[in-house]
């Protein structure tokens, strides 16, 4: 089975636990069932980020946020932003006009050895820093792209 190491920047995680976001709750939710079961990491800027969107935006209560979260770290290895991360972010940022948080989301990913984020953020099949940026929502189906990382050819 060929594999691919990703990532799930924070709007896949918010969507997963919305169920105000129609189609894309459901999707987000099969992504991270699936990703659990393939090379996912998790950045653990993209929880946090988590956390704070559903709580400022009363999706979910503090609590069951934050065990949401610890749940995710459970389940996914997590890394962290180092400061090579932060460095190459800064100028990502800086040269590319990609916002300082996607950079530095991006720098992670690469970092940890991601060569795809399943993300709606940033244009769709672009490659910044070594990662390929992956739309995963084609209305109410996941895109081809999302596809091919969560269910690899065995």
């Amino acid at each position: 089975m060929r594999t691919e190491r990703f990532t799930l920047d924070t709007n896949i995680l918010f969507y997963s636990v919305d169920t105000e976001a129609g189609p894309r709750h459901a999707l987000a939710a099969t992504i991270i069932e699936r990703a659990v079961a393939c090379d996912c990491w998790l950045t653990l800027q993209a929880v946090s980020e988590f956390y704070f969107a559903v709580t400022r935006k009363r999706v979910m209560p503090a609590d069951a946020a934050a065990a949401q979260a610890g749940d995710w770290l459970d389940m996914f290895t997590a890394v962290p932003s180092s400061p090579e991360a932060v460095r190459a972010a800064l100028v990502l940022a800086a040269s590319r006009r990609v916002s300082y948080w996607d950079a530095l989301l991006i720098a992670t990913a690469g970092e940890a050895g991601c060569t795809a984020i399943l993300t709606e953020d940033l244009s769709d099949g672009a490659t910044v820093h070594g990662v390929r940026i992956v739309h995963p929502f084609d209305g109410s189906e996941l895109t081809s792209a999302a596809r091919a990382l969560l269910f690899p050819a065995a």
